[in-house]
């Protein structure tokens, strides 16, 4: 069965696919470092600390890049998602596979696609592991450290920005059967290997899954959002796309698609915490109109 058909298979009933930025969406990074963020406090903030905690995270970044992630052997070889070199993967067994000594280099031909294709197998199994299996307990503590620090900081926005993307699947109210309903997608204009330890790093990897992770770096987040709407096929799928850019913006215009714009504001609500799932369907309602009443009971 190809992923296609598989896709259009898991999405026969009503789905809605949700497309999320990360940086400045649902993750703060860049506006830590360059005091974006503490200034839109008018003083209340102090940059100095949101910079020094943007530094931390970078290093956390490299760092999972670096140890887990091949990130020096393949920098310089981005591609937009996981399985865009699959049919280069012959399933070769990879518990043993020495990826020291099997050559990769250029040029960027059959054979170095296919040990990429290892590579990005090989991080995608470390991806579904968690942060937790790869690091010890010393490193663990100092993630959570940093991760709280990080979230008092920003008034919650990590943890409020997760706890949304569990309520779209339906993961907080325990019903298994909604959680298959929906969709979360994460197109970001940074490369991929990073892209994939800050899911880690920030703890949405319970709640992205490392093949729904596309990199725009290349192609554009309009051909990301494209590949998507191809993936997730069939009558009753709707798509909201949500990010702080531009970018995003024109390219859900283009595709007929909701967009909601984040805002860093703190009187903004569309921010986090501020942003809700209501707020989020209404926009989907005007664009697809509002769910069926037999939608709505099984909900």
């Amino acid at each position: 069965m190809s992923q296609n058909q598989k896709n259009a298979e898991e999405v026969s009933r009503s789905t809605t696919v949700y497309i999320w930025d990360m940086d400045e969406t649902l993750i703060l990074l860049k506006s830590l470092l360059d005091g974006t963020y503490a200034g839109v406090f008018n003083g209340l903030k102090d940059p100095r600390k949101g910079f020094e905690i943007g530094k931390h995270w970078e290093n956390y970044i490299l760092q999972v890049c670096d140890e887990f992630f091949f990130y020096d052997e393949i920098e310089n070889y981005n591609e937009p998602f996981l399985d865009s070199l699959s049919e280069y993967d012959d399933g070769r067994d990879l518990s043993n596979y020495d990826f020291k000594n099997d050559g990769l280099s250029s040029p960027y031909d059959d054979s170095n696609k296919r040990k990429l294709a290892y590579r990005h197998r090989f991080i995608a199994e470390k991806y579904a592991q968690g942060l937790h299996k790869l690091i010890g307990q010393q490193m663990i503590k100092l993630w959570n450290d940093l991760y709280n620090l990080a979230d008092g900081y920003t008034n919650r926005w990590l943890s409020s920005a997760h706890a949304l993307l569990e309520e779209t699947l339906g993961m907080t109210h325990g019903s298994v059967a909604k959680r298959h309903l929906n969709v979360n997608v994460l197109v970001t204009k940074g490369s991929l290997i990073p892209s994939l330890a800050k899911c880690l790093l920030y703890r949405l990897d319970d709640v992205i899954p490392a093949n729904n992770v596309y990199s725009s770096w290349d192609v554009g987040k309009l051909q990301c959002f494209s590949w998507i709407k191809e993936r997730f096929t069939g009558p009753n799928v709707r798509f909201c796309a949500i990010g702080d850019g531009i970018e995003e913006c024109e390219a859900a215009q283009a595709m007929s698609w909701p967009f909601i714009k984040i805002d860093l504001q703190p009187s903004s609500s569309y921010r986090f915490p501020g942003l809700t799932t209501e707020m989020i369907q209404s926009y989907i309602n005007v664009i697809y109109g509002p769910p069926d009443a037999e939608e709505q009971v099984n909900e």
